[in-house]
């Protein structure tokens, strides 16, 4: 976007304002300083702030905010200040030299001042801005190795003219065929050789991963602790051992100052209960101990009073191709108080959805507790969550303590709402079968994706329970765990979606309207158009990629029979077409019968049949197809978010914040900056 002014901010005992009126004054601005647009009065907004690669950036509001007192302020402040703290722990997480790649790329895009005008300046600059969005190196859906479009000469001219260092094997692998995947989770590797995330030492293989686990502590009975989530497993001396991510040891520069904002929030707290969770959260940083990590996931889970909430710690383990390790993650929640009441119906009728799914008898849960749902605003974002974002998050990930004590399901409001301003129904249109899919699209679509999302994280996560005696996913299902559960989830929130019981709540009005739309999107996406993503010739490899594409190639194959879906040639181009709505639902109760008996049973080869038959590999044929419908449009197939800035208004006297103003950020660019300026509390190797 071209902006016509740029606001330049200059943080002090108060704030200064000023705006840039030419090139010559823009010139001037500190690439460091964060840099913002003016609103306008109406309080409408560009969304968009730029494109490029495969990825559109966008801007979020923050419905809320100015109706929290000044203590609520403050403790969103706080804990997105935490949350920035740890930035570096995910680009470390992703790939060993990711630290010194970025600092190196950013102090040439800084410092240099040569012609920028050429096709190698431009490359750099896209590149390095891929970079930035994914959190290193590799792709941040693909998990390839992102390719530079300028040669190796090139850049050691832009380092030369910048006296910049960049050397050896951080400065090769850039170009050669080393470390192309970040996460491999392929058949037939060994997946932590071939991985390059950072989560293991270079010569640890599955067999030392599997050995190690087999005697490590687990927790008490029957109350497992998530083994591994906190640590990088590497072999010292010959024999292996866990450095743990906690002050005083790994990543503890960082940490500490996670610490040290999260004691200010604690101070800022609503209640006691939030005090108590809080606390607890501190006190698992201070010492890496996985049974404080339990216990602050109990008390995390049940805190629901108040305004404001947080995710934050070693979340998820879709990075881990061995399901251990967590990446860095921090989410700073406002609730979205009126949409909240009308979603908490799902919580208060989860037991009557699983008493009545699909799922074998001896795989029901008999009681399901406190499964708590919010629909919230962001109003900040890091590591694993920032750049991208999810749209909805359903934790913890413990299952004994979702079980035992219930979980939490937000949905993200204001994201979902960015996103949806940003592009047209141009796509759509393009790979719709007819316009009765089309006109059932665009009346029914944004609220069949808000109740799917919603079935999906509140009552789908929340549903099945493991027989007796199976160990943990992470350790049955191996390197399938994660995406056998989100095609579990989704399959959950399939199935309910055509069920009149959503209407009985008063959730839908036209429960068929919604259902066929729903499984119309579903289809269309995993047999086609999520395609867009991915390079021509890539299998599919990110988890909830593969989970949508096993579901969809899944009930496609086993309904051909009945022609339940229809695969439609029409000049030349492919389309889906559901036929009988009825028999695709019942299709999808058998497969999400199936999946949950994979995940009770802890059956290994039926995962792999699974995931490896039906969602792996791509129809070549319809995926160059779809990548030359898909050239028209503008709007790219990925999205990622600047966030918001919280700009406080200090007391001169008192050196106590009076106020939080919200500023929206002008470019990328300036955010990445002025983040590696500010939150850069580790060293390049760690």
């Amino acid at each position: 976007m071209k902006l016509k002014s740029i606001v330049g901010l200059v943080l002090a005992a108060g704030m200064l304002f000023s705006c840039a009126k030419n090139t010559k004054e823009e010139a001037k601005v500190d690439p460091y300083e964060p840099q913002f647009i003016e609103v306008a009065e109406n309080g409408k907004m560009e969304f968009k702030v730029e494109e490029f690669g495969d990825v559109d950036i966008l801007r979020y509001e923050i419905p809320g905010f100015n109706d929290l007192t000044l203590k609520e302020k403050k403790l969103v402040y706080y804990l997105t200040q935490a949350g920035l703290s740890g930035r570096d722990i995910m680009w470390d997480q992703n790939y060993r030299h990711n630290l010194t790649i970025r600092k190196a790329l950013e102090n040439v895009y800084v410092n240099y001042s040569g012609d920028k005008t050429t096709d190698d300046w431009k490359a750099f600059d896209e590149y390095l801005k891929m970079v930035w969005v994914s959190n290193g190196i590799h792709h941040h859906n693909s998990n390839d190795k992102l390719t530079p479009e300028f040669s190796k000469d090139y850049l050691k001219s832009l380092l030369a003219d910048t006296n910049t260092e960049l050397t050896g094997e951080a400065f090769e692998v850039i170009f050669n065929d080393k470390d192309t995947k970040k996460v491999n989770k392929k058949a037939g590797v060994d997946n932590v050789l071939v991985s390059a995330v950072n989560f293991y030492g270079p010569d640890i293989t599955n067999a030392d991963v599997e050995e190690f686990y087999k005697t490590a502590y687990k927790g008490p009975k029957g109350q497992p602790i998530e083994a591994g989530l906190n640590s990088k497993l590497v072999r010292e001396n010959g024999k292996l051992i866990e450095k743990v991510w906690k002050s005083g040891g790994m990543y503890g520069e960082a940490i500490d100052k996670i610490i040290y904002w999260l004691e200010k929030a604690k101070g800022v707290a609503e209640n006691e209960k939030q005090a108590e969770t809080l606390g607890l959260l501190i006190e698992y940083y201070k010492t890496g101990s996985l049974d404080t990590w339990d216990k602050y996931c109990i008390s995390w889970a049940t805190s629901t009073e108040g305004n404001i909430d947080w995710i934050n710690g070693f979340i998820e383990v879709y990075n881990d191709p061995k399901g251990y390790r967590g990446s860095y993650e921090t989410i700073v929640q406002v609730k979205d108080v009126d949409m909240s009441k009308k979603m908490t119906v799902l919580s208060e009728n989860a037991q009557w959805f699983e008493d009545n799914s699909p799922l074998i008898d001896s795989h029901k849960k008999k009681d399901v507790v406190g499964v708590s749902y919010k629909s919230i605003n962001v109003a900040g974002e890091a590591g694993d969550a920032s750049p991208k974002t999810p749209i909805g998050v359903n934790l913890p990930n413990n299952n004994w303590i979702r079980q035992k004590h219930g979980s939490k399901s937000v949905s993200l409001a204001n994201i979902i709402n960015a996103y949806g301003q940003n592009g047209g129904s141009g796509r759509l249109k393009e790979f719709v079968h007819d316009d009765e899919e089309l006109q059932l699209e665009l009346k029914y679509g944004k609220l069949a994706d808000k109740l799917h999302t919603s079935l999906h994280e509140v009552i789908g996560h929340a549903s099945g329970q493991i027989n007796d005696g199976i160990g943990q996913p992470k350790e049955t299902l191996k390197n399938y765990a994660s995406t056998m559960e989100e095609g579990r989830a989704d399959l959950v929130g399939l199935y309910y979606l055509m069920d009149p019981k959503l209407k009985e709540l008063g959730l839908v009005e036209d429960t068929e309207g919604v259902g066929k739309a729903a499984y119309d999107g579903y289809i269309r996406n995993g047999l086609m158009t999520q395609l867009v993503r991915l390079k021509l010739g890539d299998d599919v490899e990110e988890d909830h990629m593969v989970n949508r594409q096993w579901v969809s190639a899944w009930v496609f194959e086993k309904g051909a029979k009945d022609n339940v879906i229809e695969k439609v040639t029409r000049d030349g181009k492919t389309y889906f077409n559901i036929k009988d709505y009825v028999k695709l639902r019942e299709l999808f109760g058998q497969l999400l019968r199936e999946t949950q008996r994979i995940k009770s049973e802890g059956d290994f080869e039926a995962a792999k049949a699974l995931v490896e038959g039906y969602g792996i590999k791509v129809d070549q044929a319809i995926h160059a197809e779809v990548l030359k419908r898909n050239e028209q449009f503008k709007a790219n197939p990925n999205g990622g978010f600047v966030n918001p800035v919280l700009v406080p208004d200090m007391d001169a006297t008192s050196d106590e914040i009076k106020a939080i103003k919200i500023m929206q950020p002008a470019a990328f660019d300036n955010q990445m900056l002025y983040y590696s300026k500010n939150y850069s509390f580790l060293t390049d190797k760690n």
